[in-house]
Parts: C-alpha cells; sequence; structure tokens
C-alpha cells in the first residue's frame, strides 16, 4: 500500500508492536515528530513519552518508551527503546510511586550524578504519567 509505511517498535528485551500505519507520532528531543509514509530519511533520540500509530484501520494504538532511538526511512519507522511497552500496560499507582522517589532523591544535597540519575527517573515517570492521561482521555 502506498499510503503506509511499516513501523517496527522494539524493547531491549521483545518487539512491542509490527505493522502498519498511516501516520506515526513520536517524542523526539527537539519536540513530536509526525512521520507519514514517504518521509524523508531521519535518525533522532526520542525522550520519554508516548509514541502513536495510526493504522489503516482507523485506530489509535499507544506505546510509551522511555527514549531510545528513531529511524525513518520512506517505507519503515523503527524505534528502539531500553523500555517500551503498550500504554495500556502501565501501572499508575508504581508512576506515581517513582515520580515521588526521584523528587524526593532531588532534594537536599545530593552529588551530581545521583541528581542526575534522580532527574532522568523522574522525567519517565512523568511521561507514563502522561501516557496514562491520553489514554484516559482517548474516546473509546
Amino acid at each position: 500500500m502506498a499510503n503506509t509505511i511499516q513501523v517496527e517498535i522494539v524493547s531491549a528485551e521483545q518487539e512491542i508492536f509490527s505493522g502498519t500505519a498511516e501516520m506515526v507520532f513520536a517524542p523526539a528531543v527537539m519536540g513530536e515528530l509526525g512521520i507519514a509514509p514517504n518521509h524523508t530519511a531521519l535518525i533522532t533520540v526520542l525522550r520519554p513519552g508516548d509514541v502513536r500509530v495510526k493504522t489503516p484501520e482507523g485506530k489509535e494504538e499507544h506505546f510509551y518508551v522511555s527514549g531510545g532511538i528513531l529511524e525513518v526511512q520512506p517505507h519503515l519507522v523503527t524505534v528502539l527503546s531500553d523500555i517500551g511497552l503498550r500504554a495500556r500496560d502501565l501501572d499508575e499507582a508504581k508512576a506515581l510511586a517513582a515520580k515521588e522517589r526521584a523528587e524526593k532523591d532531588m532534594e537536599g544535597n545530593v552529588a551530581d550524578m545521583e541528581y542526575a540519575k534522580a532527574e532522568a527517573e523522574l522525567a519517565q515517570a512523568v511521561a507514563q504519567l502522561r501516557a496514562i492521561e491520553r489514554l484516559r482521555k482517548r474516546p473509546t
């Protein structure tokens, strides 16, 4: 099909999604990208967030990635992430606990390395919570 693009979303542990899409949206470090079939070639870094795949049937699939690399070729989008999940599999209670833990770790006098680790954990927890919120607002 000329109006679709192949999408592969892979974590360090497993393939999360493989299929065709009309459009893909991804959280690049410089802002959200929209990728359509025949997009120009591109490689960029992803920040933690929600990858959305609009299928040819008109459904929208949501996936959480902890960051990673996005490679775009005219007929293929590849998302490589350390952690990747279907957004519906996110655990809100765990994400809230991780957010609170990271905020606590960032308080007070901490070494630069500990602060950077807590900051990264906070970014991931917030991104998970945003993905959960987007799913709630999505029409069923």
